[in-house]
């Protein structure tokens, strides 16, 4: 039970209407609690003032780390969790619950730096960088969105020309969270014959070349920190190159896994708005009756549990099939563009339920309505994802390039 600004003790249960508890084992209703009281404790009481600010709650960090969320289902062998899937997202949408910023930096060092170097590293780089960077004790980040390259990454710029002992880049990329603090950088770039390759820049804005402008006067996401990086005769070492990462297909592979982490996000954020607003209802008077007492509010927050109850059932399915080895790209691109589409209207219902006071911080619902939004687009945009559904029901690739109308 967390208390609202108007003193409201709000269930922090309350979205469970299906009782989809009864799904999980001990163990991931165990990892779900542990990780809740650690938002509950320490990153609610500071989000929105982090929020307001655009600061990055550089605190929580060490904290964070002993979660097990980073990383959270790599081996021991690792300094990681080793947790399945449905726990991993359990974590996550408790994050999320907490602060979507925080829960886009988990995606970031999690969902993409840690998974890169996981699947694409030698033995050695997974084992100088993951233990360091599941206790957040080393901060990665994962650049592949160019300013000219969102959506359609087969037309990055950047390039990586071979050199006597590594390769030089140069290029940019754009939208890439924590690589203005980051330890190290994971890059993707053309190589000579024109193949995708990833490389780590190992000191991020230390390495001489390379640099990682904060972008100002974001409207979501504020207190995670995303970045324009420049990179000029960047020299990045042989033994720094991703063994495994040949072609275009590693890349997307690892976007697959981070995907995932997004759809439980959605889900998370949704969560905190509708318990939030069922809270606030029960206690808001007008006209001589509670707010919930009103037929049309019910209506508002019936649906918005219908659609939770939906992302909930849908999220842990998806994790069993994650953890069967079952789950592919286009059933990824479902979940993801299900939860956070879904997300994106509770927010705005329970927004509307709250009336003025929807639009301060003290409540949160407006943060996390401008926080899905970027959730929305990050991670592949909901038209994106719909069109890789598409084409895995149709076999009809609609966003492939057409020739000119005559």
């Amino acid at each position: 039970m967390t208390m609202t600004p108007e003193g409201t003790r709000r269930d922090t249960r309350a979205a469970d209407f299906v009782r989809s508890g009864a799904l999980l084992t001990e163990d991931e209703a165990a990892v779900r609690d542990s990780v809740r009281a650690f938002v509950d404790e320490h990153v609610i009481p500071g989000a929105a003032e982090n929020w307001d600010r655009a600061e990055f709650p550089f605190d929580v960090l060490p904290k964070l780390g002993e979660t097990g969320v980073m990383g959270g289902v790599f081996s021991e062998e690792y300094g990681c969790a080793g947790w399945n899937n449905v726990a991993y997202g359990l974590a996550i949408a408790e994050i999320a619950r907490g602060s979507g910023s925080l829960a886009t930096f988990l995606h970031v060092q999690s969902g993409l730096a840690m998974t890169a170097i996981h699947e694409l590293g030698s033995e050695e780089q997974k084992q100088k960088w993951l233990p360091a960077m599941a206790k957040c004790e080393k901060i990665g980040c994962f650049g592949l969105t160019e300013p000219n390259a969102g959506s359609d990454p087969s037309a990055m710029e950047t390039t990586a020309r071979k050199v006597e002992g590594g390769y030089v880049l140069d290029g940019e990329k754009r939208w890439i969270g924590n690589a203005s603090f980051a330890d190290v950088a994971v890059i993707w770039a053309k190589m000579d014959d024109g193949k995708v390759s990833g490389f780590l820049v190992e000191g991020g804005t230390d390495t001489d070349g390379f640099e990682a402008d904060v972008l100002p006067r974001k409207g979501s996401q504020r207190s995670a920190w995303q970045t324009h990086i420049t990179m000029k005769d960047c020299f990045v070492s042989e033994e720094n190159r991703l063994p495994k990462a040949d072609g275009l297909g590693s890349t997307l592979s690892i976007l697959t896994h981070s995907r995932y982490g997004v759809g439980w996000d959605g889900f998370g954020q949704a969560m905190d708005c509708y318990e939030t607003a069922l809270a606030y209802t029960k206690e808001r008077e007008q006209f001589g009756h509670p707010l919930a007492s009103f037929q049309l509010v019910q209506q508002k927050l019936v649906s918005m549990v219908n659609d939770i109850s939906q992302m909930q059932l849908l999220a842990i399915h998806i994790a069993r099939l994650k953890d069967a080895g079952e789950l592919d790209a286009p059933l990824v691109s479902m979940f993801k563009m299900n939860n956070v589409s879904k997300a994106r209207g509770i927010a705005a219902l329970a927004r509307e339920v709250l009336g003025g006071n929807g639009i301060l911080l003290d409540y949160r619902v407006i943060e996390h309505m401008a926080d899905i939004e970027g959730v929305y687009t990050y991670e592949g945009t909901n038209d994106v994802n719909t069109l890789i559904v598409g084409q895995a029901i149709t076999g009809h690739r609609a966003f492939a390039p057409r020739p000119a109308a005559t």
